[in-house]
């Protein structure tokens, strides 16, 4: 079957008009992504060596030198060391995770701070102080997540990990194969500086990472404050936030897990059990015989003790190693050291397991320096994606225009790309709200700057 000319063209427009609409929202998707995901990229790479840098930059408090022959000074010894250099309330103490490192007690001063005091464990000698969480590698983190800018700008980096899928769905469509050979495909033609060098370098390394873009945008959800919040709430909200199968009959706190420090997702929503204080319970056991259960059921080094600070306290040992399957909470008894709840990844659910691990390798963790190293090319390769698609817009916009790509010229082609937009919305609904803010901008706006701006020169 031949097909007219009439319809020839008809069909050719309507190709013509779907890339002009994936092109512009793809335009669109880059203006908001592409800033953070330069600056996502940047910190996420730094810290996926958080271990390694922290110990350098911070090495006159984290690394001691290893006494052979010497035994370790009791934990109860190095946080009364701590305590009398900061005088308050030992909350926490973490466990050195190797035998050249300190041990690391958390204070609640009796100034209203809150310290990491670090402890020599050969010879119990105070090597110094920061602000809880104030290592340069938690500064990194939390400007990665924009945690230090409140709720809102949290949720803009939401917005942006929604937007960053979209991008690479529409990247992918407009860097499909058009009968021009390898060109712009696979190789990048053009001199380094054109804009055909620039547009090229843009797409072939964006194609090589987008699976890797969408990976990271999802793995990173679950710490987002609106849909991350709402999908642990609904994964882990039951059971005192225990997943199902882990038995919690035992008396129960409003204490949840994470209030206490860091933790997995999983258990963000965990409660902490609490003591059943008998008439002849005395004083109960101590750190040191607490750390010593904790050693016997065999938790990972570098476990975190918190220390029970009400008669219904517990001590809670937590660990979250880069071994998925290390990772572990107990809970024990103040009184009599009994184990209260034992718990691992083992014990997750389907979605919860699935989760861990996406997040785990997100982290940098689960395939130790393979895992590392690959994500630093994956943030590399995003940064110099990012940086090629602004330098190729700034050489393709006219002067004094944002350089919008044209509207198709059948307004109809919106309707399937918007409908899956609409969908991308309804599961990320920051993104939902923020798409119907770029509809308003785009018809009221841009449209009305373009038409005034074709009348002005028609006149």
């Amino acid at each position: 079957m031949t097909l007219s000319s009439s319809e020839m063209g008809t069909a050719a427009r309507s190709s013509t008009d779907l890339y002009r609409a994936v092109w512009r929202w793809h335009f669109y998707a880059g203006l908001l992504v592409l800033p953070f995901m330069i600056t996502l990229a940047v910190t996420g790479a730094l810290y996926l060596f958080r271990d390694e840098l922290d110990a350098i930059l911070h090495a006159d408090l984290k690394k001691v030198e290893i006494q052979q022959g010497v035994e370790s000074v009791a934990p109860s010894a190095m946080v009364a060391a701590a305590v009398a250099a900061h005088p308050g309330t030992a909350v926490k103490y973490t466990d050195p995770p190797r035998a050249d490192l300190s041990a690391e007690i958390t204070i609640n001063t009796d100034g209203g701070e809150r310290l990491a005091v670090y402890v020599d464990p050969y010879s119990g000698e105070v090597l110094g102080s920061l602000a809880d969480r104030g290592t340069v590698m938690w500064t990194v983190r939390y400007l990665h997540s924009l945690r230090y800018f409140g709720p809102v700008a949290r949720g803009v980096i939401e917005i942006a990990g929604g937007w960053a899928i979209l991008l690479v769905g529409t990247g992918i469509y407009l860097w499909w194969p058009r009968r021009q050979g390898r060109g712009g495909v696979l190789t990048v033609r053009g001199k380094p500086g054109n804009r055909m060098f620039w547009r090229d370098t843009h797409a072939v390394t964006g194609i090589l990472v987008g699976f890797f873009i969408v990976f990271l945008a999802i793995t990173g959800m679950p710490w987002s404050n609106v849909w991350g919040g709402k999908v642990n709430e609904w994964a882990n909200g039951n059971n005192f936030g225990y997943p199902a199968g882990v038995r919690v009959a035992v008396p129960m706190s409003d204490e949840h897990l994470h209030h206490l420090g860091q933790t997995s997702w999983s258990l963000e929503q965990a409660r902490v059990p609490e003591s059943s204080p008998a008439p002849d319970a005395g004083a109960g056991i101590g750190l040191d015989q607490a750390v010593a259960t904790f050693d016997r059921l065999g938790l990972h080094r570098g476990y975190a003790v918190n220390i029970p600070t009400t008669p219904t306290g517990v001590f809670t040992g937590s660990v979250y190693p880069d071994d998925l399957a290390q990772q572990r909470v107990v809970h024990l008894d103040r009184y009599n050291g009994e184990p209260l709840i034992d718990m691992s990844y083992a014990d997750y659910g389907p979605l919860g397991k699935w989760l861990e691990f996406g997040i785990n390798v997100h982290m940098g963790q689960q395939f130790g320096l393979a895992n590392q190293l690959f994500l630093l090319v994956v943030c590399a390769a995003i940064v110099l994606m990012s940086v090629a698609a602004g330098i190729m817009w700034w050489k393709r916009r006219p002067a004094g225009s944002l350089g919008v790509p044209p509207e198709p010229s059948d307004q109809r082609v919106f309707r399937g790309l918007l409908a899956i937009l609409f969908l991308g919305g309804v599961i990320f609904p920051l993104v939902g709200a923020s798409l119907i803010v770029m509809l308003l901008v785009d018809w009221l706006i841009i449209r009305r700057i373009r038409r005034d701006g074709h009348s002005a020169a028609r006149a």
